[in-house]
C-alpha cells in the first residue's frame, strides 16, 4: 500500500513536470532585458525565447516576432529546441506507460508486466528530466557569460527569465518521479531475489525401500 501511494505521489510530480516542461518550451521569456531609458514612459522589456522574440512597452502594447530561420539561430538555441521537444515527448510517453504500470490501476495485465511498465515509465521520466536539464543549464551559461563579458554593451545584456526557472523545476520533478518509479520496481524484484521461494524436499521411495529391507534383515 505504501508503494502504491509513493507511485501516485511520483505520478503527480510527473504531471507537474510535463505541464511545466511544455510551458517552458513555449514561453518567450528565456532571457529578459529591461531598458528603462531616460523616461519611465519609454520603458521597454525585451524577451527572447526558443520560438519567438517579444517586446513589451510600458504603454501596455505587446508585440512578438517568430523565429522562422533555424540555421541563423545560435547553436545553443537550436540544441535547446531539439532537447526540449524530446523532453516533452518522452515525458508524455512516460505518463502513458506509468499509468499502465502503477499498482493502483487495473491496466497492464499481471504483476510482472506492470512492474516492467512501471520501470519503463520511470526511465522515460529520467531521460525527459535530463533532456530538460541540459538546455536550461546551457542557456543559463550563455546568458551569464554574455552578462559578464565587458565587450558587450549594457543594452545587449540579458538576465535569465521565468521560462528557465520553470524548466529547471520541471526537470527536477521529472527526475524525482523517474527515480521513485524505478526504485519501487527494483525493490520488488530485489525482495524476490533475497527471499526465494522455499523448495520442499520429499524423501525418495528408494531410500524408504532400502530402510525397510535393512530392518527385515535384522529381524
Amino acid at each position: 500500500m505504501a508503494s502504491a501511494s509513493l507511485q501516485f505521489f511520483a505520478f503527480i510530480l510527473a504531471l507537474f513536470g510535463v505541464f511545466g516542461d511544455i510551458t517552458a518550451t513555449l514561453l518567450p521569456n528565456w532571457k529578459v532585458n529591461a531598458d528603462v531609458g531616460s523616461n519611465i514612459i519609454t520603458a521597454i522589456t525585451q524577451m527572447q525565447g526558443l520560438w519567438m522574440d517579444c517586446t513589451w512597452y510600458s504603454t501596455g502594447m505587446f508585440s512578438c516576432t517568430l523565429k522562422y530561420s533555424v540555421l541563423s539561430l545560435p547553436v545553443y538555441i537550436q540544441a535547446a529546441r531539439t532537447t526540449m521537444v524530446l523532453s516533452c515527448i518522452l515525458s508524455a510517453f512516460g505518463i502513458c506507460i506509468a499509468t499502465v504500470g502503477m499498482k493502483c490501476t487495473r491496466l497492464g495485465g499481471d504483476t510482472d508486466s506492470k512492474s516492467h511498465a512501471c520501470f519503463a515509465g520511470g526511465v522515460c521520466f529520467i531521460l525527459a528530466g535530463i533532456f530538460g536539464l541540459v538546455p536550461t543549464s546551457w542557456y543559463t551559461r550563455e546568458i551569464i557569460s554574455n552578462f559578464l563579458d565587458q565587450t558587450i554593451p549594457e543594452s545587449s545584456k540579458h538576465e535569465p527569465g521565468g521560462a528557465i526557472y520553470t524548466g529547471f523545476v520541471s526537470a527536477g520533478f521529472l527526475l524525482i518521479a523517474g527515480v521513485i518509479f524505478c526504485t519501487s520496481c527494483f525493490k520488488k524484484q530485489q525482495g524476490a531475489w533475497i527471499y526465494p521461494p522455499k523448495q520442499h524436499h520429499f524423501p525418495s521411495t528408494e531410500h524408504d525401500s532400502n530402510e525397510g529391507y535393512n530392518l527385515k534383515d535384522y529381524v
